[in-house]
């Protein structure tokens, strides 16, 4: 009796080591994943224009924020609006430059957080950004804007969620910025002594959506890049299906807005690409 006593504690020690061991890792991997910030470094004001504050719903309920700028009703591409699915940190506040960018190209934006980010309520994780950006394109969508006239633009992380957008709903291009080709990925490259592959929940694996996909795609990657290496952009382009575009940024991940004629000249060239691929559907 006492040697089976001995055993069951043993065992239950056991289980409640590998219990802990594994919400470690978890809350690692979600740690090393999210870096979500509440507070507002700007606002939409800033860029001297019009804009639209929007409050939204998921469909599994919970509270998204954003601003919706709009485009001048002059403009030959009136038509498009850039859907924007920002990168693993910061907030909306912290893309205005990008937001700037975008608008020179005589497009819509609508820039979002993510649940858990900025004013949008909840907490980040992969399927729940996925809905996110579904409840975004569904917005834009009551706004009258036809599914394929909306460009997904995917930051960083965002790349991996707009991926998952362009197989659920309808889009007239994606764009992917400095994006990787998975977590799994891009995470046994940061930390090469953990089994990443192995223990990795969370995939936003873009590169095998990629080969589904039939609009157009443009990635724009930095050589510079430090944090998601330059490979990974690559293998995501020879990924894609035509017509796509490859456009190389310069500075490092973080500084890729650095050459604002640059990555202006090559959103420029994607947006010709998918007023050609989509002329008439207006």
């Amino acid at each position: 009796m006492k040697e089976q006593r001995r055993w069951r504690r043993v065992l239950i020690t056991s289980l409640v080591g590998l219990v802990v061991v594994y919400v470690m890792l978890r809350w690692f991997e979600h740690r090393q994943i999210y870096f979500p910030t509440r507070e507002f470094v700007a606002d939409a004001e800033a860029l001297a224009r019009p804009f639209e504050n929007v409050q939204f719903k998921t469909s599994d309920g919970v509270e998204l924020h954003g601003w919706f700028l709009p485009v001048a009703t002059n403009s030959p591409r009136r038509h498009l609006a850039v859907l924007i699915c920002h990168g693993n940190g910061g907030n909306i506040s912290h893309r205005l430059d990008l937001c700037r960018l975008l608008l020179e190209g005589g497009v819509a934006v609508f820039v979002f957080d993510y649940r858990g980010y900025g004013h949008s309520r909840g907490t980040p994780g992969e399927e729940g950004t996925y809905l996110d950006a579904q409840a975004a394109h569904r917005w834009l969508s009551d706004k009258g804007f036809r599914g394929e006239h909306i460009v997904a633009f995917g930051e960083s992380l965002g790349g991996g969620v707009a991926a998952e957008l362009a197989l659920r709903e309808t889009l007239g291009g994606l764009v992917l910025q400095s994006s990787f080709t998975s977590i799994p990925d891009v995470g046994a490259e940061l930390f090469p002594w953990l089994p990443v592959r192995w223990i990795s929940t969370v995939k936003y694996d873009t590169q095998s959506k990629l080969p589904r996909m039939h609009i157009p795609v443009m990635v724009m990657h930095s050589r510079a890049d430090t944090l998601i290496g330059f490979h990974h952009g690559e293998a995501n382009f020879a990924t894609a299906n035509e017509p796509k575009l490859f456009w190389e940024l310069q500075g490092d991940h973080n500084d890729s807005l650095s050459s604002d004629q640059g990555f202006a000249d090559g959103i420029e060239r994607f947006l010709q690409m998918v007023d050609t691929t989509f002329n008439g559907c207006r």
